[in-house]
């Protein structure tokens, strides 16, 4: 079975090569697409695990439930710990073991998020452990959800042909390019400890510039929409800079910034710098579309009158702009919020005086981003109609 190791190792690059690492990154990725490239390099302690699994492989493969075969319910384990018992015969669907059935048990404690409560027909995800001697060890994971998030994108792609025909096509092919950016460009870069403000910059640079090529081609309203985000995409991050300076943000409130502290590699993450760069990318989707909006609706005004002037041009975009400004900053700060409802119900049902709250590293930090995110998408309107109507009257 093939594994693939990330080398433990830290490297200290200088910053002046980040363009060129990214291009190396980037011709690794196509000429070898089946390869991290991180996964690259080879070290002691990554050979002294290969050894190791060489005695004992586990991976996880896919099952099918055939067959109840027992169920206890209401057995005392000691300690006031109470469970049900089920053993199932499983039929097994990936894996060196496709084809073989075999008898799981497994406990049930009532738990919502661990515990599961089989029957005939559940497709689960299945631990598989496998020894030189014996039988090998199975266990179930969780329950397999794949086919729901393969339905899920199917019907996404298919709405945005039948609605958008050809445009629809376009944005399938720059939604692609933005995940291969953010997946196999920004973060393989944010583990070789470059520095995530400047590189969540440069992605949302590269990743408007290629969005407005590809659906408006190298137009003015392109060049104007990518430098209005740009700029606002720069607004947001000074005054994330600012505020997590002076609010002494720690940019560990979330569970996941607490694993990357014990994550085991000799890498020493700017969690602060995660927080900016989360913000930045967060609201660069938003931020793309108003400017887009606004040059956009400036080229269509400027195209039926060229004779108006630059005043009356650059009015007629803040019209738009603000007509756009109320709801989109809604969208954002509503993402937000909806991520937050579980810890907003769990501060109002533990009744927390309201002090504690607003000083709360975790509130501060989701306000800072729907905050810095929703004053960046607002400024991005008057830069990017000013910038527009610069852009039509010179041409």
């Amino acid at each position: 079975m093939l594994r693939i190791w990330i080398s433990t190792h830290h490297y200290s690059l200088p910053h002046h090569s980040l363009l060129r690492h990214t291009a190396i990154i980037l011709l690794l990725f196509w000429l070898f697409p089946h390869h991290n490239a991180l996964a690259m390099s080879t070290t002691d302690s990554a050979l002294a695990q290969d050894e190791a699994y060489a005695a004992l492989q586990h991976y996880q493969a896919l099952g099918r439930v055939t067959a109840i075969l027992e169920e206890v319910k209401g057995i005392d384990y000691g300690a006031q710990l109470v469970g049900d018992r089920q053993l199932v015969e499983i039929t097994i669907l990936s894996g060196p073991l496709r084809g073989s059935s075999v008898e799981v048990s497994h406990t049930y404690f009532g738990h919502p998020l661990f515990d599961l409560w089989v029957k005939p027909g559940d497709r689960l995800v299945l631990s598989i452990s496998e020894t030189l001697s014996g039988p090998p060890e199975i266990g179930i994971s969780g329950y397999a959800r794949d086919r729901y998030l393969y339905v899920l994108i199917g019907l996404f792609v298919l709405m945005l042909l039948l609605v958008g025909g050809r445009q629809g096509i376009k944005a399938i092919v720059t939604l692609g390019l933005t995940l291969f950016l953010i997946i196999k460009v920004l973060l393989p870069l944010l583990l070789l400890g470059y520095p995530p403000v400047l590189l969540a910059l440069l992605i949302g640079l590269l990743v408007s510039t290629l969005t407005f090529w590809i659906i408006s081609g190298w137009t003015v309203k392109s060049a104007a929409a990518i430098l209005g985000t740009l700029g606002g995409l720069t607004v947001a991050a000074l005054l994330s800079i600012v505020v997590v300076h002076f609010a002494r943000l720690s940019g560990l409130s979330g569970e996941e910034e607490q694993m990357l502290l014990h994550l085991g590699q000799d890498i020493q993450f700017d969690f602060r710098g995660l927080l900016l760069a989360g913000i930045l990318i967060g609201a660069l989707g938003a931020v793309m579309d108003v400017a887009m909006s606004i040059a956009s609706a400036m080229q269509e005004v400027h195209d039926k009158n060229p004779r108006l002037r630059f005043a009356e041009l650059y009015r007629s975009g803040l019209s738009v702009g603000r007509d756009i400004m109320g709801t989109m900053s809604n969208t954002l700060i509503l993402a937000y919020t909806g991520t937050s409802i579980p810890l907003l119900l769990l501060l109002i049902a533990h009744e927390k005086p309201l002090l504690d709250i607003v000083n709360t590293d975790f509130l501060l930090t989701e306000v800072l981003r729907a905050m810095s995110g929703s004053i960046g998408l607002i400024l991005v309107i008057p830069l990017t109609a000013l910038l527009t109507a610069l852009l039509l009257k010179r041409r």
